[in-house]
């Protein structure tokens, strides 16, 4: 058959697109535990490189001992075959890892190596391999060589554009896996069919019947409650719990498992402590008629705004359209005049807007130990400024200290934020009397240069002002910019 005329250069394509294919869908296997920082991509990219090499070394030396077709489909069914343990051990592994240890760079350099470097050295070693069994006439060998490296990269590079434009957002993490293991298996047959036959079938079989459970697993979950989606940005997980505070139900949304939405089932009131304070707003602006809110998620706050201020509108930039969509199918969100939105990133519609607003709420996170940090700097916060009219405000939610090592991400973004508002006051949610607790702290920045009235007649208003700051702000770190904004660092830190 003419098939196995090219069937190394089948095997060099398809395995190169599978690293690819398996690198990316590795950010969605830690992102529910660490975040998507710079730190965890480092991790991730740096162990597959480094077991890409070694693969590549391993590879060539075993090749120039005994090459032959069913060596290599072995190794192709073994790079398979640990991907089917990476399925069923990830979520163990990487809970206990997240509960033990605190530093992100230590446990997604450790996860990365037991769950990813098994497979990509196997992987490498396809590649020399391949090399070996074309390789015919030492007059052609640079040509075999480089033919098929290209035809590897070639697969690589559709691998990458695939899975990041169509196989994650379609299959989720595990059912991906899942389609690379019985794509290796099926490369493996394609290589030898008459060695390992029975182990291959039986291989096949269990991970055939893991698709199929994962399918109903999840029409498991849903019926419990538990909905698991993976987006074009990011894993969600939408479940309900009772909440310790009033011993209501409430509903939440887990975006790389990190609560960022709740929601009473029973009711609209606001459940996060930290949301109520963007009613701060009136205090600093009564009048105001216009704002915008960056970060959707479960859409706790724009839907609470929308009945508080029935004279006002509310414009939502939210980067997921899929969390809008989850949103408005388990969070009550409904369409509304006065509420518009954005599937953008925030700092693409910073620079692109020509609207103005009376106020802006921050409430962006990948996750708490992912921000955007593109919205941190001081060009962003310029930009926001910009567009703000007088006597405009920004309240900002930050998790963090206020004084101590664990507070230098806020410590950096209160400096940058000087740089550009006349006035900026911090007031942390959860314990104003303790600066070095983690908390949600509300950022206010107000454009206007007149000191405002810090008391309110409204109790419940004056309460959350008498949560200011009023001591000192440590602004020893240099400001945020484009050019230098070590967000990821600071937040590990932090947490």
């Amino acid at each position: 058959m003419k098939i196995y005329k090219y069937v190394l250069e089948i095997t060099a394509f398809l395995c190169g697109a599978i690293v690819m294919v398996f690198e990316l869908v590795g950010s969605r296997v830690l992102g529910p535990y660490f975040g998507t920082s710079i730190f965890v991509w480092t991790s991730l990219i740096g162990i597959i490189l480094g077991s890409l090499s070694l693969g590549y070394y391993l590879g060539g030396k075993l090749a120039d001992k005994k090459p032959s077709f069913s060596n290599l489909s072995l190794i192709v069914l073994l790079a398979a075959i640990f991907i089917g343990l990476t399925i069923y051990t990830k979520d163990s592994l990487l809970l206990i890892l997240q509960s033990n240890f605190a530093d992100i760079r230590f446990t997604s350099i450790f996860a990365s190596l037991i769950l990813f470097l098994p497979t990509s050295v196997l992987l490498g070693m396809v590649s020399p391999y391949t090399v070996k069994l074309k390789m015919e006439n030492l007059n052609t060998s640079g040509s075999t060589v480089g033919n098929l490296y290209a035809i590897s990269t070639a697969g690589s590079i559709f691998g990458t554009f695939l899975s990041g434009f169509y196989l994650i957002p379609k299959f989720g993490t595990n059912k991906l896996l899942i389609i690379l293991a019985i794509t290796l298996i099926a490369v493996s047959f394609l290589l030898s069919i008459k060695k390992y036959t029975k182990i291959k079938l039986s291989i096949f079989a269990i991970i055939i019947t893991g698709y199929f459970l994962t399918g109903g697993l999840s029409d498991v979950f849903a019926k419990t409650g538990v909905i698991d989606v993976d987006t074009a940005y990011n894993r969600i997980w939408i479940y309900d719990r009772v909440d310790p505070r009033t011993n209501k139900s409430v509903k939440m949304m887990g975006i790389n498992n990190e609560n960022h939405s709740s929601m009473f089932l029973d009711s609209d009131e606001l459940v996060n402590e930290y949301t109520k304070y963007y009613n701060l707003a009136e205090h600093f602006f009564p009048d105001f008629k216009k704002a915008l809110m960056f970060g959707g998620a479960g859409y706790s706050y724009p839907k609470s705004f929308l009945l508080k201020y029935p004279e006002a509108t509310i414009d939502v930039v939210e980067i997921d359209p899929m969390i809008t969509e989850l949103a408005k199918k388990y969070f009550r969100l409904k369409d509304d005049p006065r509420l518009t939105i954005y599937h953008e990133d925030g700092r693409v519609y910073l620079n692109k807007t020509q609207e103005k607003y009376d106020v802006i709420f921050g409430d962006a996170f990948t996750s708490r130990y992912s921000l955007p940090y593109q919205l941190t700097t001081q060009e962003a916060i310029q930009k926001k400024y910009n567009i703000l009219n007088d006597n405009g405000v920004v309240l900002l939610n930050i998790i963090s200290a206020v004084e101590g090592e664990q507070s230098e991400f806020l410590r950096a973004e209160y400096a940058t934020y000087k740089t550009i508002f006349p006035q900026v006051y911090l007031f942390p949610v959860q314990n104003p009397d303790d600066g070095s607790n983690v908390q949600n702290v509300i950022l206010v920045a107000l454009k206007s240069p007149t000191i405002p009235k810090l008391k309110s007649a409204n109790l419940v208003l004056n309460r959350y002002l008498q949560h200011l700051w009023e001591k000192d702000v440590v602004t020893d770190l240099p400001i945020l910019t484009d050019d230098y904004a070590p967000v990821d660092y600071y937040i590990n830190k932090t947490i």
